[in-house]
């Protein structure tokens, strides 16, 4: 494969990835967007992510951001949540369940103990149809035309959909919050960040 080959895939790659974002504005729910957004406002517990595959490590991402603005997340393995991880779950937690398709066996039978627990839930996929979204407290759709790859299955542009649905969500909820410079520093103390805020607020 010579420059000019992989040039023109890897281009064509980020141009739907681009695409695929900037679709959102267009095609989101924004009914379930606010509905998410209550929810999350209205939060006296944790916020807890699952999700497998390349879902769960859009999980792990978003509850580090959610975490970033002083609301408490994190993420709980499917396979360690079905073998008693789920005793973390009480009473004012909100459940968050990522699933492209809406299908995967392993969320569904944590939905099921989930109700039994009388949790709250919002389940994040393409397809409303499912036994997942129609148990949800609140189904948030977010949907991708295709993925960039040969089979269209590969999820990439998918993934980053939803990351970016959740990093405008959460930056809504820094500002509903106010959540300030000051805070930020006392949790985010490390690294380049760290060192730009206390910069900004020791001027």
């Amino acid at each position: 494969m010579d420059k000019n080959e992989f040039q023109t895939i890897m281009c064509n790659v980020l141009s739907a990835e681009s695409a695929a974002i900037e679709s959102l504005i267009h095609n989101i729910d924004w009914l379930q967007a606010k509905a998410c957004i209550d929810l999350l406002l209205n939060c006296t517990g944790k916020v807890i992510l699952s999700g497998c595959g390349t879902s769960g490590e859009a999980a792990k991402k978003i509850a580090h951001t959610l975490s970033c603005v002083e609301i408490p997340a994190f993420f709980l393995s499917p396979s360690d949540a079905l073998h008693g991880g789920l005793g973390v779950v009480e009473k004012h937690d909100i459940i968050i369940l990522i699933s492209k398709g809406g299908k995967t066996s392993e969320l569904d039978i944590m939905m099921d103990r989930l109700i039994m627990m009388n949790a709250q839930t919002i389940v994040v996929s393409e397809d409303p149809r499912t036994f997942l979204a129609g148990k949800a407290t609140q189904f948030m759709q977010i949907r991708t035309e295709k993925e960039p790859d040969p089979f269209h299955m590969l999820a990439t542009a998918s993934t980053l959909s939803v990351i970016a649905f959740f990093d405008a969500l959460t930056i809504v909820l820094q500002q509903e919050t106010g959540f300030t410079k000051e805070k930020f520093l006392t949790i985010h103390p490390g690294g380049e960040v760290g060192y730009q805020l206390k910069s900004e607020i020791e001027k």
